[in-house]
């Protein structure tokens, strides 16, 4: 009798001590499932990591988008998006004949620069121009190059058009300004040029030698080899004289 008493005893004790460790075993799966601490949490699987991670936002507030490039359009570079240059912008010969007009635009990388493509927006056909250029000055005032008289082509095809320097030359990243030169006669709202309609605003924060967008000299029927860029003047601009498109090719 003593040896089965012990026997249930024991036997009932075994069942007691695998009751309890069912039940801890219960609980410690509960508190996994539920969270457990932060060693925990980072100690799954890469795949698992990488599907719990959140999402890095793409650049341009998530869309992705880009604004066009000058590429897109086969430039090489330009003083704007061509698509916001919606201004027609004229002056009299009087206003801006033998005067030199600078719109400044700085490149990233460097080019072999051989075209300046202006927005002609409208022609004068009664027009008597001569002594027309456009060229480009470097940021100490230097021309580094200029098209032949571009006359001829400001009559004809009002639309935006290579105008080819007289000889290519590579343009390191920097400051440049393209710079136009008119002279003849013509009718003011009739020989016009596309431009952004910026006008005074264009060089806000800006001052000599570095305007956006100005004038400089007056009386000349070629473009200078060198200008003091530290002469740039606004008082033709802030008279409507908007800022014109330029493209590079």
């Amino acid at each position: 009798m003593r040896t089965r008493t012990r026997t249930r005893t024991t036997t009932a004790a075994g069942r007691g001590v695998a009751v309890a460790l069912a039940s801890v075993l219960a609980l410690a799966g509960c508190t996994a499932s539920s969270g457990g601490s932060p060693q925990d949490k980072g100690s799954g699987s890469p795949a698992s990591a990488a599907a719990s991670a959140p999402a890095t936002p793409a650049r341009g507030g998530g869309s992705g988008y880009e604004g066009p490039r000058p590429q897109d359009q086969n430039l090489l570079a330009w003083t704007g998006d061509p698509n916001d240059a919606g201004h027609v912008t004229a002056q009299s010969a009087a206003g801006v004949g033998g005067r030199v007009t600078l719109v400044r635009i700085v490149l990233r990388e460097q080019i072999t620069w051989s075209n300046i493509w202006l927005g002609l927006a409208g022609i004068d056909p009664n027009a008597k121009l001569a002594d027309c250029y456009l060229g480009v000055y470097d940021a100490q005032g230097a021309l580094r190059a200029s098209t032949p008289d571009v006359s001829p082509l400001l009559m004809t095809e009002a639309i935006a058009k290579p105008l080819p320097l007289g000889k290519p030359f590579t343009a390191a990243p920097g400051t440049y300004f393209v710079a136009l030169l008119l002279n003849g006669e013509w009718a003011t709202n009739a020989l016009t040029l596309k431009a952004t309609g910026a006008g005074i605003s264009v060089n806000a924060g800006l001052t000599p030698p570095n305007l956006r967008y100005s004038t400089i000299l007056t009386g000349q029927t070629v473009l200078p080899t060198t200008v003091n860029l530290a002469e740039q003047s606004t008082s033709t601009i802030n008279t409507g004289w908007a800022s014109q498109w330029y493209g590079i090719s």
